[in-house]
């Protein structure tokens, strides 16, 4: 079984989230799949110190910076095809509202790269089981706007601590035409009739042996479902 993973740089602030991307590699190597990873080939849309939160005067490539977290086993998105797979996962961290949407901007209002939709489109389309970790459902419901097929996903839960605006990032999903739903870091969404696994991971007030266990509840999902 070939999973595809999409990142988006290195670093929660300007790319992946490491430790969700990392964990993602590491639960579909336990479930007995083979990750497959791409990345855009394009600039990231800025670069941020991780200490001081500060934007830095460079220039960083998504693409290179994602082959840190594969070890360099990458492909540059150009190369995806949906017919290789048989199923996809999209890590968080602020590289998936940043460089492979708009959303971090714009909100729901804002673009998406076309090759990160042409990825998404062509799994769902094509059956396939597509999981969305963090802000990857945001990217997920981008992707499915205007598409046909309406989404239940959750970005996590107004009932528990978290450091960003649930509620709103929610509603800017349902926007787009998917269905948001409330879901803690223990838990996951299943949508059963679309295939699609979502999980809110560091969206919510977490520490890492939380977040491994939330990546690996959603691949485990993800791999009964193909």
């Amino acid at each position: 079984m070939k999973i595809g993973v999409i990142f988006s740089g290195s670093g929660v602030f300007d790319g992946t989230e490491i430790q969700e991307g990392v964990f993602t590699l590491l639960a579909i190597k336990k479930v007995g799949a083979e990750a497959v990873c791409f990345a855009p080939d394009i600039n990231q849309h800025h670069v941020i110190n991780h200490i001081t939160g500060e934007e830095m005067d460079e220039t960083r490539n998504v693409l290179v910076e994602s082959a840190r977290i594969a070890r360099g086993d990458i492909q540059s998105l150009d190369n995806f095809n949906s017919s290789q797979l048989d199923a996809l996962v999209l890590p968080g961290g602020f590289g998936a509202a940043k460089n492979l949407t708009g959303w971090a901007f714009s909100g729901p209002d804002g673009d998406i790269n076309q090759q990160v939709k042409n990825a998404i489109i062509s799994m769902v389309k094509s059956k396939k089981p597509v999981a969305g970790l963090c802000m990857g459902p945001t990217v997920i419901a981008k992707a499915l706007e205007d598409s046909g097929v309406s989404a239940t996903l959750t970005v996590g839960s107004t009932e528990a601590p978290s450091p960003y605006e649930i509620d709103a990032i929610s509603q800017g999903m349902e926007k787009t035409g998917a269905t948001a739903v409330m879901k803690t870091v223990e838990e996951i969404s299943v949508d059963t009739e679309n295939k699609i696994v979502t999980a809110p991971c560091y969206m919510m007030e977490a520490d890492i042996l939380q977040i491994r266990n939330n990546v690996q509840k959603a691949i485990d999902e993800l791999v009964k479902l193909v």
